[in-house]
């Protein structure tokens, strides 16, 4: 294995995820945090733009926080496929030597950033929820440098029971996959400018191309919980599968939408991707009706930062009232009807 010289490696890049030649979320959101990580070291931030035919992206990218838009078009990167994605973004970082590469932890990056890191020889934090800069050990230990100016790499561990801590203090780049929703985007900079490089690395045919044949988009009729204004959340509380009709007339009344904790996609009361939590999705609405949840650490971690929780339990003890703007206690079978009869009469007023 190469000896890298570390000190060789600057910038905050991101991996801009493109499909179908529209930018994903996940991008603007990691540039947000590449923002703040890039301004803590004094450097500049990358996105790294995949695909065939989409340099017009760019600006797009430029307008939400990057300094600078790599773009590898390729007619071999027209849909995603691993081996040649990977070729792609490798080659873009032993090119230009990034100290810090953020990927979304997507279907799509979880497949990419895992083969990317080992083919460049780094390690890779996956699914992370918080990103920082600071010194590694976290707690001075004699005899052991301390390192200045890491990136310190935060997920859940052990199913999500516990919190870990991770850096990369021995190589480059400081790799992570990062959840979406976790991190917020900047308001875009109407008009902003970012300098464009167009790189064309050699992308070689080989035995672990696959070849598509054809491509089924799914429709799904359940709306992204990750985009509503308005939560109404329900666990194990709520008592069945049947009973989750009660909150889906206040969600209806309130013209949000329905959502659930862990245990009621354990379940099978609802599907995975209505799952708020560490490993659900992580939400941001502007009203989140916690009815019938706990309020375990795995739960709040995705919905903490809700602009207003109202939590609705029977248990006044129950630790998600330790998280709530407003708690109500008591049967949620009789209050949940009345909340939504209150809304349908001020509606109709």
């Amino acid at each position: 294995m190469v000896t890298k010289n570390i000190e060789e490696y600057k910038g905050v890049f991101i991996y801009a995820q493109q499909v179908d030649c529209e930018i994903s979320p996940i991008a603007f959101e990691l540039l947000g945090k590449a923002k703040e990580l890039a301004a803590e070291l004094g450097t500049q931030v990358t996105a790294v733009l995949l695909g065939s035919k989409i340099k017009e992206l760019a600006s797009q990218l430029a307008e939400y926080g990057a300094d600078r838009v790599i773009v590898v078009d390729s007619p071999a990167l027209e849909v995603y496929r691993t081996e040649p994605y990977t070729q792609a973004l490798a080659a873009v970082i032993n090119e230009y030597k990034p100290e810090i590469m953020l990927v979304g932890a997507t279907a799509i990056g979880r497949d990419l950033g895992p083969r990317v890191s080992a083919r460049v020889g780094t390690g890779l934090t996956a699914d992370c929820t918080q990103l920082e800069i600071g010194d590694f050990p976290l707690n001075p230990i004699p005899g052991k440098e301390q390192k200045h100016n890491q990136l310190l790499m935060t997920r859940p561990a052990f199913g999500g029971n516990t919190i870990a801590t991770i850096a990369c203090p021995d190589n480059r780049p400081q790799m992570a996959t990062v959840r979406p929703g976790v991190m917020q985007k900047i308001a875009p900079v109407s008009g902003a400018q970012a300098e464009v490089i167009e790189f064309s690395p050699k992308l070689e045919e080989n035995s672990c191309y696959v070849e598509i044949l054809d491509i089924v988009k799914e429709v799904s009729e359940v709306a992204d919980i990750q985009d509503a204004k308005i939560l109404v959340s329900g666990g194990r509380g709520v008592g069945s599968k049947e009973n989750f009709a009660i909150l889906q007339e206040l969600a209806n009344a309130l013209g949000g939408a329905v959502s659930c904790s862990r245990a009621v996609v354990d379940n099978g009361w609802m599907p995975k991707d209505m799952q708020v939590g560490q490993t659900g999705k992580t939400v941001r609405p502007n009203v989140y009706f916690a009815i019938g949840i706990s309020g375990a650490i795995q739960h709040t971690a995705g919905m903490e930062e809700s602009d207003i929780i109202i939590a609705i339990n029977k248990d006044e003890s129950a630790p998600i009232f330790d998280v709530a703007d407003y708690g109500i206690v008591g049967d949620l079978n009789k209050i949940v009807p009345l909340i939504t009869q209150a809304v349908k009469a001020r509606k109709n007023a």
